[in-house]
């Protein structure tokens, strides 16, 4: 056990002794001879810090993308004249989609009241007959 420990200072005098070659001077480095020792681990990125990487390498594209893209043309200037013409085509246009669409509802609706008149007839001669069977089972 003696002999063992006096190898362990022995080596522990090399490692000073070189390290005082180093730094001229004679320091105190002793080594761990505990093997389950911590070691320290590089730190990991967070969530958050992916997210900023993420983040900051989408504006650098978009930025580029803004950048190296072509300017769009500019539009042809157009006339009250042509504006005015639009504008009542246009307006055609829809005052003729809203009288169709009158007029398909119209006929939606008068499709309705006469199916809700036939279902009226069919209720009202069930009432009767309703009616007759009652005035029967009462006498």
């Amino acid at each position: 056990m003696a002999n063992r420990k006096s190898r362990i200072e022995n080596h522990q005098s090399r490692i000073t002794h070189h390290a005082s070659r180093i730094t001229g001077r004679k320091s105190q480095i002793t080594m761990s001879t505990d093997l389950q020792s911590q070691i320290a681990t590089p730190r990991t990125l967070t969530g958050e810090g992916w997210a900023a990487i993420a983040g900051a390498i989408g504006s650098a594209f978009l930025l580029v993308k803004r950048l190296a893209s072509p300017k769009p043309a500019k539009p042809e200037h157009v006339s009250r004249a042509e504006f005015s013409a639009e504008m009542l085509a246009t307006r055609e246009c829809l005052h003729a989609n809203h009288l169709a669409i009158l007029e398909k509802l119209d006929a939606n609706h008068r499709e309705l009241l006469t199916a809700l008149e036939r279902l009226a007839t069919r209720i009202n001669a069930l009432e009767a007959g309703l009616a007759r069977v009652d005035e029967r089972t009462r006498k």
